[in-house]
């Protein structure tokens, strides 16, 4: 195997990884966005429960997904 190569399992695993991160840092964003946009007069269209939620799937997959390709090799 070349370094420039990697198994299945650890792309899969870092594919993972960048979507978790991803969702930690993209639904608070949207979510701050929108209620500063909506002002005092409007309600956001992400709910605060789904931003919560999201973000909790998202760390959970993000640890079970980083110790796969960010251990070192040899």
């Amino acid at each position: 195997m070349t370094p420039e190569t990697k198994p299945a399992p650890k792309t899969a695993a870092m594919f993972v990884g960048i979507l978790a991160l991803a969702g930690t840092v993209v639904p608070p964003a949207v979510f701050m966005v929108q209620s500063i946009a909506a002002g005092t007069d409007g309600s956001a269209a992400l709910s605060l429960d789904t931003v919560k939620a999201t973000m909790l799937v998202s760390a959970v997959a993000w640890f079970a997904a980083a110790p796969f390709w960010m251990k070192m090799d040899g």
